[in-house]
């Protein structure tokens, strides 16, 4: 949590994704508490219906407006008013794998990536910030990667932070 406070990735002016941790992922749930009570804007995650890819991403707030997705992974706020990646300036993404280059390997539905595309076509504009949380163990030699896959801007893991360009 240092370490993504210290690279300034949370200010009470940004709109920041985070993610439930599941399956193993690094618990980014201090690191979203600690963006709460600094009054980040923070949202999480919807997965889309079977056939679409992209994601909405809804605001956290108060209430119990939880349910549990076809994943079985908690999802916050579905009847609120949701947002897409492309209004967000910062988004924390799970992985299991990363390299040095900036490629993750995630769990495979290609959820972030299709809701990240965008970003390939885009030659000044970078928004949002993508960010992998990550154990250090979790760092690989080389990810392999398809033309539609998605390079992170960083990773943070409990040891270090690695910044990558795009």
């Amino acid at each position: 949590m240092r370490l993504a406070l210290r690279a300034g990735l949370l200010a009470r002016d940004r709109r920041v994704a985070f993610y439930m941790p599941a399956k193993g992922e690094m618990d980014v749930l201090p690191l979203l508490n600690q963006a709460l009570w600094m009054q980040v804007a923070c949202y999480l995650p919807i997965v889309p219906h079977h056939r679409q890819r992209r994601l909405w991403f809804s605001r956290l707030g108060d209430g119990p407006h939880w349910t549990l997705n076809r994943y079985d992974i908690p999802e916050y706020g579905k009847q609120h008013r949701k947002v897409r990646a492309l209004w967000l300036d910062v988004v924390f993404l799970p992985l299991i794998g990363f390299d040095m280059r900036g490629y993750r390997m995630g769990m495979g539905g290609g959820y972030y990536d299709a809701s990240l595309a965008y970003l390939k076509h885009r030659r000044v504009w970078k928004r949002p910030r993508l960010v992998g949380i990550a154990f250090e163990a979790q760092k690989c030699q080389r990810i392999p990667n398809d033309p539609w896959d998605v390079p992170l801007d960083m990773v943070i893991t409990e040891a270090r932070y690695y910044r990558f360009r795009r």
